[in-house]
């Protein structure tokens, strides 16, 4: 049984074919839809926002923008290990209330490739009958070379929780206190 829920499958749409990056934490290798990639950037050391979950790594100023950097080897209960000249952000577009979205960045071992996944090569998350649910999951694609976990990047930076903690995206967070307007 799948644990791709009807209300979930509705969200995504039932064609998760098309461009994937892939990224590797370890030894697994993970996947994120290309078009919500916006950029990937050198690793920089981020300032740490106090009060944050530990995966949250901090913010960065990337051009002007600040934007939130999770430590995905953390957020997925991996053993922390040494930056090396391959360790990267992989800045992603998630959907938010305004129409360019926002920004944040995740913190990989490495960049892989972009590969190109069809509907036939993408499975739903398999049930492990323990009650294991995976929501950030988008599928498991088969590929020559093993498979890949397809990740969601708006669940996986839980996007409520992010935007409300640091006062991204919210008009009423902690950020725009004091400014015109702001509620």
């Amino acid at each position: 049984m799948a644990v791709l829920t009807e209300e979930r499958t509705a969200l995504l749409g039932s064609d998760r074919s098309g461009k994937y990056l892939t990224f590797e934490l370890g030894r697994e290798v993970y996947g994120l839809p290309v078009l919500r990639i916006k950029e990937v950037v050198g690793m920089q050391t981020p300032a740490k926002v106090p009060h944050s979950p530990d995966y949250v790594q901090g913010v960065i100023n990337l051009r002007g923008k600040v934007i939130p950097i999770i430590d995905l080897r953390m957020k997925f209960g991996m053993p922390s290990q040494e930056h090396t000249d391959r360790t990267c952000i992989i800045v992603v577009q998630l959907k938010g209330r305004t129409s360019s979205g926002i920004l944040a960045g995740a913190v990989v071992d490495k960049v892989s490739e972009v590969v190109m996944l069809s509907t036939a090569d993408i499975e739903d998350t398999p049930d492990f009958g323990d009650g294991t649910t995976l929501p950030y999951v988008l599928g498991i694609a088969k590929t020559k070379d093993g498979v890949r976990i397809l990740v969601d990047p708006d669940v996986l930076f839980e996007i409520p929780h992010l935007t409300e903690a640091h006062g991204l995206g919210n008009p009423a967070g902690p950020l725009s206190e004091g400014l015109p307007g702001a509620v």
